[in-house]
This record gives C-alpha cells, sequence and structure tokens, in this order.
C-alpha cells in the first residue's frame, strides 16, 4: 500500500524560546525527523503541515514571524509538499486530500503537535477519508492543560489521545519499531 508521511505542526513557537513550547517537543520532532530521514532515502512522499492563524490576536503561529517557521529539524527540502492551514484538522479547507491523492497515496504516517489537537483532528479525518492511519506516537508532543481546575499533565494529555486514537482510527507504533518495518 502506498504510503506517506504527514508532519503536522513541527513549528517554531512550539519549541523552547517560542509562543507555545511543548513538553518534549525535542524528543518528538528527533523522531520525526528519523521518519523523514526513511522516507526520504526511499523517495517515498512526504507532507509537511503549517499552520498559520488568520486571526492577529492568535496566541502563536502568527503570520510572518519566525515562530511560524517549521522548525529545521524536519525542514523541507526543496520539491517536497508544503501544505498551509487556517485550522486544526489539516483537511479543511486546504490541499492535502488532494495532494494525497495526487500521489497515490493510501497509507498515512502521522506525528507532530499538538496530540491533542491537530494530530487528533487530522488523524480522525484521514481515517473518515478511508486512509490506513498509522499514528508515530512517539514523534508527537503535547502540552499540559487544564479542566474543571484540575492541572491535567501532558503525558497524560498524550496517553489519553493516543489511546483514543489506536481504539478506532490508527494503528500505534513507535519510531524504531516503524522504521524495522519499513519497506
Amino acid at each position: 500500500m502506498p504510503k506517506g508521511l504527514i508532519l503536522i505542526d513541527i513549528q517554531n513557537d512550539y519549541f523552547p524560546g517560542g509562543k507555545m513550547p511543548l513538553v518534549d517537543i525535542e524528543k518528538a520532532a528527533a523522531n520525526a525527523g528519523r521518519l523523514l530521514d526513511a522516507f526520504r532515502e526511499r523517495g517515498l512522499p512526504t507532507f509537511h503541515i503549517q499552520h498559520i492563524f488568520n486571526d492577529p490576536n492568535a496566541p502563536f503561529f502568527l503570520p510572518d514571524t519566525q515562530g511560524v517557521e517549521i522548525h529545521r529539524s524536519i525542514a523541507p527540502e526543496k520539491g517536497e509538499t508544503v501544505i498551509v492551514k487556517h485550522f486544526p484538522n489539516g483537511f479543511r479547507e486546504s490541499a492535502l486530500l488532494g495532494a494525497l491523492r495526487k500521489a497515490g497515496v493510501e497509507e498515512v504516517v502521522i506525528c507532530g503537535a499538538m496530540s491533542h489537537m491537530c494530530v487528533d483532528a487530522t488523524t480522525r479525518a484521514a481515517a473518515d477519508y478511508g486512509l490506513k492511519c498509522v499514528l508515530v506516537h512517539d514523534a508527537c508532543a503535547t502540552t499540559h492543560l487544564e479542566f474543571g481546575g484540575k492541572k491535567i499533565d501532558a503525558a497524560e494529555v498524550h496517553g489519553s489521545y493516543m489511546a483514543a486514537l489506536g481504539w478506532a482510527y490508527a494503528e500505534l507504533v513507535e519510531t524504531e519499531g516503524f522504521l524495522k518495518g519499513l519497506n
């Protein structure tokens, strides 16, 4: 089944010094970089997703800022597809589905940020479009959340979303295991 790699929102604002640093983003980005290298070596298609908010009052990912740029650790090379999106779902009002279809992709390998937001929304949409989804959970990152006055640790947020996605939407894998099985 033809594979394509989707790298979601691995952008400067999510790294230390950015406007919305995530827990363990460096580790997730390093694993995403390993996936990207493997896809490049095999000539398999890659799709870099870049979130840009249209709202000038958005807290991060503002147009024409350093924070909105794709992080150097997974920077697109010439000829690689970059899809700009303005919503958590990478398919909503973007060119992603058309680009995947044009490349003949039937199985998407997904990584990026944030686990509880754009990774979740994009994975669910991909499955709804009939794509086989493989979610590389240790190549994703998120942040602490709060609900009902209680802090929810990033690891719990990440684990809850991965468990839900693995139940009905995606095959969950670790970077190392995925790379060993990649043809």
